[in-house]
C-alpha cells in the first residue's frame, strides 16, 4: 500500500492527469533537481519528470482562451495541497533524523533495518521521492517511536473530498454526518 505520491507510477503512466499530480510533479522535479546532483542516476528520471511536466503544460495551460476561472481555482487548491504534502514530508524527514541521531544510527543502517540496502532509495524514501511501503512506516512507528500520524499523511485530495461528502449525502444517514471542519483543506 502507497500512502503518498509516486513519481515512478507517474512516469509509467506516461502522462500527468490532474493538476494535483501536475503541482506534485513540479514539488518532485526541484527534489530531484537535489539529489542528482548527489547521484547522476536522478537526471534520467528528472528528464522523464519534466518531459512529463511541460508535455502537461502545453496541453493544459498554453492556450489563454482554456483557461477558466475553475481550472485557475482547481489548481490552487492543487497548489494548497501539494505544498501541504511537502511540508508533512519534510517534517517527517526531520523526526525520524532526529530519532536516528538519538539512537546513533545512521540513515545506510537504518535503510538495512527497514530491508533496504541501496543509500539513495533510503534517499529516496527520506526525502519523499519514492514512498515508504506500509510496513516502513510501522517499523518507523515501533522502533523510532513516532507516532502514525506523523509518519502518514491524512489529508485527501479535492476528488475524493467531494465523492466522500457527495456519497455521505446520498446515504441520507442521520448517524453519520460530517461537521464543517471534516474533510477541508486547511
Amino acid at each position: 500500500m502507497k500512502t503518498q505520491f509516486d513519481i515512478s507510477q507517474l512516469i509509467n503512466a506516461g502522462q500527468i492527469q490532474n493538476e494535483l499530480d501536475f503541482e506534485r510533479a513540479l514539488i518532485a522535479d526541484r527534489k530531484l533537481r537535489v539529489l542528482s546532483k548527489e547521484n547522476p542516476k536522478y537526471k534520467s528520471l528528472r528528464k522523464k519528470l519534466r518531459d512529463l511536466i511541460e508535455l502537461y503544460e502545453n496541453q493544459n495551460w498554453s492556450n489563454n482562451s482554456k483557461i477558466s476561472e475553475k481550472k485557475l481555482r482547481e489548481n490552487d487548491i492543487a497548489e494548497l495541497i501539494a505544498e501541504k504534502e511537502r511540508l508533512f514530508i519534510q517534517r517527517r524527514k526531520e523526526l525520524i533524523r532526529k530519532k536516528l541521531k538519538q539512537l546513533n544510527l545512521s540513515q545506510q543502517d537504518f535503510g538495512k533495518i527497514l530491508g533496504h540496502n541501496s543509500k539513495s532509495y533510503i534517499s529516496e524514501l527520506m526525502n519523499g521521492v519514492s514512498p515508504f511501503s506500509l510496513k516502513d512506516l510501522i517499523v518507523i512507528n515501533r522502533l523510532l517511536k513516532i507516532d502514525l500520524t506523523d509518519l502518514v499523511p491524512t489529508f485527501l485530495s479535492q476528488s475524493d473530498r467531494i465523492k466522500i461528502k457527495t456519497t455521505i449525502k446520498k446515504l441520507d444517514n442521520p448517524k453519520l454526518k460530517l461537521s464543517k471542519d471534516d474533510l477541508v483543506l486547511i
